[in-house]
């Protein structure tokens, strides 16, 4: 797993144990030997996380969209900025870069971009390891909301199992590198069990 997408955050005035926390993992990615691709954003966790790993001599991949690309919002000394046209060519391109996924904290944009991702997984678009930085425990009421979608049957255990999940970033990069695919991701589609 050389490259990793993490999806985050990029709102300001966030509790500093989350910027903290970004850097933490771009140093990590940079100490790894991993690059970063991500959303090419200068401000709250994305920027904090890009400067961990470029200020640690790591590499960063920023895809950003072409509405978005102003000196106010794009993170300018990328090793590789790639400008696209839409949101939806930006996930894409992300995703075909990409050997592994991690989400951060944020909001609307990185719950979307996670559980697509997760979907692509779910249905056998990729096979890449996808996991949740719970930093602060975040995302408690996520891996909770997701409990009670597979108790109820709208999720097999298999498909809940795509997701890894840790507090500590070195923690999860290592099972992340351990992945293996769950067995049996197709029997929502052929109906057998």
């Amino acid at each position: 797993m050389q490259t990793i997408c993490i999806y985050c955050g990029s709102a300001d005035k966030l509790h500093t144990d989350y910027l903290d926390a970004a850097y933490e993992v771009g140093t990590l990615l940079a100490g790894r030997g991993r690059t970063l691709v991500f959303g090419a954003g200068k401000t709250g966790l994305m920027g904090a996380l890009a400067d961990g790993v470029l200020e640690n001599g790591g590499e960063v991949v920023g895809v950003i969209p072409r509405q978005f690309y102003t000196l106010a919002l794009v993170q300018t000394a990328l090793t590789r900025l790639e400008v696209v046209e839409d949101m939806h060519t930006r996930k894409a391109c992300m995703a075909e870069l990409a050997d592994g996924f991690i989400a951060l904290p944020g909001g609307f944009g990185t719950f979307e971009e996670f559980f697509e991702i997760l979907t692509w997984a779910q249905v056998g678009l990729h096979q890449k390891p996808v996991g949740l930085l719970n930093m602060r425990h975040y995302f408690d009421p996520l891996l909770v909301l997701v409990e009670n979608a597979r108790r109820e049957g709208f999720i097999y255990p298999e498909h809940q199992s795509l997701t890894l999940h840790s507090e500590q970033p070195e923690a999860l990069l290592e099972a992340m590198e351990r992945y293996t695919p769950p067995s049996g991701l197709a029997r929502w589609v052929d109906r057998d069990g």
